[in-house]
């Protein structure tokens, strides 16, 4: 994801309280155990939390949200993933509204295909930085949202680190069961889809070269202990008779989808398998390929748009007003800034320092550029490639604020140091419900683990005094 505007302040005071006892603990631990930080790594690479050859943590504290945040978030965060899966549904029977999130033509065949029941997106999460006084988004990714057995794992390594054992003592902490939250959103899209085998039979497939690969693992270890069966495959290694959909020999009934659309539309012939047994209603897919709609980057200029305001209360509207950064799909027309009327490119072009360029339909921070970071010539050029793509449209979005911390952060050399980090705080949604978070640190604008960003877990506080 992209960040924006001029660092705020942490949270409240709690997370602020609980922040500073967690270093207090940490510094000690340093100083009475020099070879902390290496047991630390050997723990992440048995656990499988790397990201080809990095280490998906090299940070020693933990994000602390309080109950009051964690509900200012549910209540925002929720009625986001509501919009998503109203405007998609509203998009497949609306040309014109569907013409607004410029899908490409064969993504216009996938998302009509198999069954509709059941959310668009199974699990989303929500890219954005938790402020004191709001949620500010900056993405909506709908379609493969990764991480959640990551994080999940990574949460049980902090809860036995040495410093948690004293940490525990000042306060209580509460971590998300993402992995059983997540099968359960999956078995119920199955359900809803009309399934019946007991239990389902699940594929997790992706390109057997993702660096991810090593997640896929955790979570079959982790459906599997929970009494669902799964098979690991390429979607090269599907076979489809008509019939049925096999993988590594076995029938299967239910696909948890890694393999992002965008690899399926470029490599059909190596997806074929997968989609034509959604097509044949072979196979209960979560998520289904409709999810696209809201997952590109235009659904935030169909939500920040006027002439959509039809679709949306006047408390959702207030809601995407607070929350959801102005967006436009970059082009030669006339349009609105917050009511006040603007011819669009003479806009972006003079608003340099307050916005963000960015492919409609690319992730891991691929294509962006920040215009309070880029010169006029620069910024210019990133204009006239975003009219003149003929791989798919722009977005221009406004700067938003963000959040930043010092978090004492593994060097190189093993030694630890505090570093200013930009914290990006994504919720997990499955089924429309909140069910945990994904952090993210980075020094740069852009935080992703793709980018070279780092992840650390969230957890809940309340103190014990």
């Amino acid at each position: 994801m992209t960040a924006g505007a001029a660092p705020t302040s942490p949270g409240g005071t709690l997370s602020t309280a609980a922040e500073e006892q967690w270093d207090k603990q940490l510094k000690a631990e340093l100083r009475n155990s020099p070879h902390f930080t290496d047991k630390f790594y050997e723990k992440l690479r048995a656990a499988k939390l790397t990201f080809g050859n990095r280490v998906h943590c090299p940070f020693l504290r933990p994000f602390f949200l309080s109950a009051e945040d964690e509900q200012r978030v549910r209540i925002v965060a929720e009625t986001m993933v509501e919009l998503g899966e109203r405007v998609a549904s509203a998009a497949l029977g609306d040309p014109t509204l569907l013409g607004q999130f410029h899908l490409r033509q064969e993504e216009l065949r996938l998302i009509r295909l198999g069954k509709t029941a059941g959310p668009a997106s199974t699990a989303s999460r929500l890219d954005s930085f938790l402020l004191p006084d709001s949620l500010k988004f900056a993405e909506y990714n709908g379609e493969s949202p990764a991480g959640a057995g990551y994080t999940e794992t990574l949460a049980e390594i902090f809860r036995e680190l040495p410093v948690m054992k004293e940490f525990v003592n000042a306060y209580q902490i509460h971590s998300y069961p993402l992995s059983a939250k997540l099968l359960d959103a999956l078995i119920m899209s199955y359900i809803d889809w009309g399934g019946t085998s007991k239990p389902a039979q699940m594929l997790i497939t992706d390109w057997r070269e993702v660096p991810t690969w090593s997640e896929f693992e955790i979570l079959k270890e982790r459906f599997e202990r929970m009494g669902v069966p799964v098979e690991l495959a390429d979607p090269r290694d599907l076979h489809f008779d008509g019939k049925q959909l096999t993988a590594n020999g076995k029938k299967i009934d239910l696909v948890y989808r890694r393999v992002l659309m965008n690899d399926i539309v470029a490599r059909a012939s190596e997806c074929k398998a997968l989609v034509d047994a959604v097509a044949a209603n072979a196979v209960s897919m979560a998520n289904h390929f409709r999810c696209k709609i809201p997952h590109v980057k235009a659904f935030f200029a169909v939500l920040t748009d006027e002439r959509n305001d039809g679709l949306f209360s006047f408390g959702e509207r207030d809601l995407i007003r607070k929350h959801v950064p102005w967006t436009r799909v970059v082009a030669d027309v006339r349009t609105s800034h917050y009511g006040t009327p603007v011819e669009l490119l003479d806009f972006v072009r003079r608003q340099r320092e307050n916005l963000v360029l960015k492919p409609n339909d690319e992730y891991g921070g691929s294509g962006v550029t920040l215009g309070w970071e880029t010169s006029e010539t620069r910024w210019d050029v990133a204009i006239e490639k975003a009219i003149e793509s003929t791989q798919g449209c722009w977005i221009v979005q406004e700067r938003i604020p963000i959040r930043r911390e010092m978090f004492p952060w593994i060097r190189p050399d093993g030694k630890v140091e505090f570093h200013d980090m930009l914290v990006d705080f994504a919720p997990y949604l499955f089924r429309g419900r909140l069910c945990g978070f994904l952090t993210r640190l980075s020094a740069t604008g852009l935080a992703n683990v793709t980018s070279g960003g780092g992840q650390i877990p969230a957890f809940r506080v309340h103190s014990r005094r």
